[in-house]
């Protein structure tokens, strides 16, 4: 809820739209969701993919989760459900990597409860260039979610391009001695000179796999 509420917040405020406005568009009044953005009410998930969809985010999608929950002595309900801001993210690939806003059709989506800073958009791995021997190992098959607008430091996974390639890569954003490399978990591969002809497209914030 926290999530959703902080996501509708910054998009009012980037389109400068006002809770009468929003409220219109969803057919709502203006205090109704001023008690949904205070947390003096919860909306249902329809009327929070309602305002997702008015704010032109249809590419967002709130969703239910089943959790089990521990038994204490304060909960006799074995069972409940919780209500969980989830968000859809479109699967791109990596000779055109991001999404295209004209053309939401053409992709398959996936669930996070990651809230982007920016379109982001998964990825699914490919070939062991980021298959490590031990520690941090991100394998082929596993799907990554990049949030283009996080920033691209020292240390972060991204998702990088050069100017004479036609596909992405994934590595990991070092700093040596003034200078940044982009280096592949796989020791068995080569690290690569960052230069002005490499852009960051993206950071990757989350990996998942799936069976």
């Amino acid at each position: 809820m926290d999530k959703w509420i902080e996501l509708v917040k910054d998009k009012m405020g980037e389109i400068k739209i006002t809770q009468e406005e929003l409220g219109e568009r969803v057919d709502m009044s203006q205090g109704g969701i001023g008690h949904w953005l205070n947390k003096r009410r919860e909306p249902s998930i329809e009327d929070m993919n309602k305002v997702l969809k008015a704010l032109g985010m249809d590419f967002l999608e709130v969703a239910m989760v089943l959790r089990e929950r521990l038994d204490t002595p304060d909960d006799e309900m074995p069972m409940a459900q919780k209500y969980n801001p989830y968000f859809r993210y479109p699967v791109s690939d990596w000779q055109e990597t991001g999404i295209c806003e004209d053309e939401p059709g053409q992709y398959r989506f996936e669930l996070t409860d990651y809230y982007a800073r920016g379109a982001a958009f998964w990825l699914t791995v490919s070939g062991d260039a980021m298959t490590a021997p031990s520690g941090l190992s991100i394998s082929e098959g596993m799907l990554i979610l990049v949030d283009p607008d996080v920033a691209a430091e020292p240390g972060k996974l991204v998702i990088a391009q050069w100017s004479s390639s036609s596909e992405a890569v994934f590595r990991k954003l070092i700093e040596e001695g003034g200078q940044r490399y982009l280096v592949p978990l796989n020791p068995t591969y080569p690290k690569a000179l960052f230069t002005d002809e490499c852009r960051i497209i993206g950071v990757v914030v989350q990996a998942t796999i799936k069976f």
